[in-house]
């Protein structure tokens, strides 16, 4: 695989964690007991507070990062950026999620894209790409 066809395929994954991580926050909204839980200022029980909502920001402006990221740097700095962003990412899903059915498959389309990334990277041959 060339570079350019890595770099795309880890980009695309960024994408795909993404916009899951965004649909299971909106598929959340829907579900009325959480939506009442947000109005009185808790988030499955969990105070909304500034700092929560800036954490939450941070962690979910990794996989935004990491799209761009997945383009642009040299393959032996991707590969140690993208084996920080994807674990902490992966905590912040488990971490941050809940036991609805809803976020149980579509955290588990998250982890497994992010595992993918994980071993893409892992697998890559830094010492012979020119990127």
């Amino acid at each position: 695989m060339t570079d350019d066809q890595m770099r795309a395929r880890l980009s695309t994954l960024w994408i795909v964690v993404l916009l899951t991580m965004i649909y299971a926050d909106v598929l959340s909204f829907l579900d009325g007991e959480f939506l009442r839980g947000l109005l009185a200022g808790h988030a499955g029980g969990v105070p909304v507070t500034s700092l929560l909502l800036v954490g939450s920001a941070v962690m979910v402006e990794i996989p935004i990062v990491m799209v761009v990221l997945s383009r642009v740097l040299k393959p032996v700095v991707m590969r140690r950026v993208t084996l920080v962003a994807a674990p902490l990412t992966a905590v912040f899903i488990v971490g941050g999620g809940s036991l609805k059915p809803h976020y149980l498959v579509l955290g588990a389309v998250e982890l497994v894209c992010l595992a993918v990334i994980v071993r893409q990277v892992w697998r890559m041959d830094v010492a012979g790409s020119t990127g």
